[in-house]
């Protein structure tokens, strides 16, 4: 008995079979879980000029109940660019996943496209085999300062003196008239409350210049920069020069910077003599400090020895004093340690 179909049944058969074909290539693809991780990444920016500073943003989501996320090794420099500062990673959870965020302050000191690679994180799952995610790469332009060559070149002009009004001091005045009148009120107090104290026998004073020469000598002996801290050597070498200049010249050095401070000795009169040797000590350690500069083991030996020679040679002139009097110097006691 011949069966023959209809156009119905035809198109019913050939509907069928579509969706089962459709499901056998479904079936063929690999499945990705919920938990499995991925990770992103943005920057702000697609140029820089020379020493400003790009924004990355990385970002990377995973579920710990599926597997342990291990952070991608992030290199201080890469490429000619240096990571200036990486924030803590922070954690956001959403259901069962987690996403982990980090921002990296990025800068470059060399003109030119340069690519920051992509950064791979593995991933080990509690069952299975482990696998890596990363990030995209970027290119970060790095342009040096349009310079208008057309025009001639301007000197550094100098520090610019601006005229002041008693108003500009009102705070200082009110804070001395306090000030005197709180000295007064403890000194009467002291006065009439004192007891006769037994004399004390008093030892050699140390001079100011003796003092910081010992200072000096004690922190030679540390051998800072022999152990590879060469910016902390500058920093305590010149707060130690520092703290002998407002006590030997009364001139508020730690407040001042090495420009301003340089300023003020050429028309000081007992500081203008030293100048050469304060503008050598001082702009080298500022090199040091500021400008990721690597002195030589010379430059650092040279940097101590003419700080004691600033110090040795800065001594007060001794004034003979009449017969029967303490003898008279305009050298200061230094600090108590």
């Amino acid at each position: 008995m011949k069966l023959i179909r209809s156009d119905k049944a035809n198109r019913s058969v050939g509907k069928g079979n579509i969706l089962f074909v459709a499901g056998l290539l479904l079936l063929s693809f690999p499945t990705f879980a919920q938990g499995d991780a991925h990770a992103g990444a943005r920057i702000d920016a697609k140029q820089i000029a020379v020493g400003d500073q790009a924004r990355l943003f990385i970002e990377v989501q995973n579920n710990p109940s599926t597997g342990a996320l291990q952070w991608a090794a992030i290199p201080d420099t890469f490429n000619n660019l240096e990571v200036v500062e990486k924030d803590k990673i922070d954690t956001i959870k959403n259901g069962a996943m987690v996403t982990y965020r980090q921002r990296l302050l990025i800068t470059g000191f060399d003109s030119g496209l340069f690519k920051i690679p992509a950064f791979v994180f593995a991933v080990i799952p509690n069952s299975g085999t482990a696998y890596t995610v990363q990030t995209d790469s970027f290119t970060l332009l790095v342009q040096t300062m349009a310079v208008d060559t057309t025009k001639g070149f301007k000197g550094i002009k100098g520090i610019i003196s601006v005229k002041s009004t008693w108003m500009d001091y009102i705070g200082y005045i009110i804070g001395g008239i306090v000030l005197i009148v709180l000295v007064v009120f403890v000194t009467l107090y002291f006065i009439r409350n004192r007891k006769a104290a037994p004399a004390k026998p008093r030892g050699p004073v140390e001079s100011l210049q003796d003092y910081t020469l010992r200072l000096l000598r004690e922190l030679e002996a540390r051998q800072l920069w022999q152990s590879q801290q060469v910016k902390e050597y500058y920093v305590q070498l010149t707060e130690i020069i520092r703290n002998y200049i407002e006590a030997r010249f009364n001139t508020p050095a730690l407040e001042l910077t090495t420009d301003e401070l340089l300023y003020k000795a050429q028309f000081h009169r007992e500081m203008q003599p030293y100048l050469g040797l304060l503008t050598e000590l001082l702009n080298i350690a500022d090199l040091a400090k500021f400008a990721k500069f690597q002195p030589m083991p010379q430059d650092m030996t040279d940097a101590m020895e003419k700080a004691k020679e600033f110090v040795d040679r800065s001594r007060p002139v001794v004034v003979a004093a009449p017969a029967g009097t303490t003898e008279a110097t305009n050298e200061k006691t230094p600090p108590t340690v």
